[in-house]
């Protein structure tokens, strides 16, 4: 096996490892709160040790968040920044596109976003966190969105691009989670993407 593969399945061993973390946490957080369960309750049922658990994540907090962000955001940064500049049309592409994979290898479901959504309905103080790290991570994407472009951080076409991304996944999700939906998310997402073009390309009169 290729040193390549054994990285990859290495990486979506990980990604699994911290979703069963996270998706745990934020079902005992919905049920009981932060403070009615402890770290090893949660390593108990992912099985895995207290040990790993903070291989991942610094709190119960953090689980819950997801905030394991710093190494995500470095395979996404790398990911993005090869792809090929001076095409803006290409960067919300290639963002979607970052934003599926993520997605389906963290094997998301409807019942993981429900209990995310009422863990912070339970706890609001994650609210205001929550609210942080999304505010911190665009931040970032726009600073990255300009390396690759060549444009300086404060363009309007990075500010665009991140503020359409953020509404495309808030849309998608909602759909994704509704009972009724029989769609995979990245169905959903890009069919929302294909729309948003759509309207682009109307004529303003």
């Amino acid at each position: 096996m290729s040193e390549s593969a054994t990285t990859t399945r290495v990486e979506r061993r990980m990604r699994k490892t911290a979703s069963s973390l996270t998706s745990v946490s934020r079902r005992l957080t919905a049920e009981r709160g932060l403070a009615g369960f402890t770290i090893e309750e949660v390593c108990d049922e992912v099985d895995v040790s207290r040990r790993t658990f903070f291989n991942y994540f610094a709190c119960k907090e953090d689980a819950v968040i997801g905030e394991n962000s710093d190494n995500e955001f470095e395979i996404l940064a790398e990911a993005f920044m090869a792809g090929t500049p001076g095409d803006w049309s290409r960067v919300l592409q290639d963002l979607i596109e970052f934003a599926i994979t993520h997605i389906e290898s963290g094997d998301m479901d409807a019942t993981a976003h429900t209990d995310f959504m009422a863990a912070l309905e339970r706890e609001p103080r994650l609210m205001t966190r929550f609210i942080g790290v999304t505010r911190e991570r665009e931040r970032q994407l726009r600073a990255l969105i300009a390396r690759r472009e060549g444009a300086s951080e404060d363009d309007p076409r990075a500010a665009a691009v991140v503020s359409v991304l953020a509404t495309l996944m808030q849309s998608s999700v909602q759909r994704f989670v509704d009972p009724a939906n029989t769609q995979d998310f990245s169905t959903i997402l890009t069919t929302s993407l294909a729309a948003f073009r759509t309207v682009l390309a109307v004529p303003t009169t």
